[in-house]
């Protein structure tokens, strides 16, 4: 990608968005399989998508906010190859948890647990700003050139 040039591309930043949501929920699959898959007899989108399973009162609960926890740095680490650009993290970050609530509302209704909200903005401010923080770091590279030109 070529930092300089200012072209809009819809197609691009809607793979973006896809790519970035498809590997969020690849992670959150992978630590909510290791974390819960060993406590609980059957796996299910309850654990993705139902903010009753977010809790503190158990040890699955603490187990389902560590898997949401995980996947929000995963998810900084993806913006890193995915979107590359420092600036535009904050908006993939909000477009991600923006579609993760409209999808948890459709599936169990408005989230009313104040401890999923704690969690999944959490979630999205460690998201966004460790994946700023990886994207600025990498742009701020120092370019290597090579010690000895040729002259032609």
């Amino acid at each position: 990608m070529f930092y300089g040039a200012a072209v809009w591309d819809p197609y691009l930043i809607i793979a973006q968005i896809v790519c970035l949501q498809c590997l969020y929920y690849i992670s959150l699959g992978g630590f909510t399989a290791v974390l819960i898959g060993t406590r609980v007899s059957r796996l299910s989108l309850v654990y993705f998508f139902d903010y009753v399973t977010v809790s503190t009162s158990t040890v699955t609960g603490w187990c389902v906010i560590a898997s949401f926890t995980f996947s929000s740095l995963a998810g900084a680490v993806f913006m890193l190859y995915l979107v590359q650009r420092s600036r535009k993290c904050l908006d993939f970050s909000a477009t991600l948890y923006i579609v993760h609530l409209l999808i948890c509302i459709i599936y169990g209704g408005l989230p009313s647990s104040i401890t999923w909200w704690v969690v999944n903005g959490t979630g999205f401010a460690v998201m966004a700003w460790l994946g700023e923080d990886l994207c600025r770091r990498r742009e701020l590279k120092e370019i290597p050139i090579s010690r000895y030109r040729s002259i032609v």
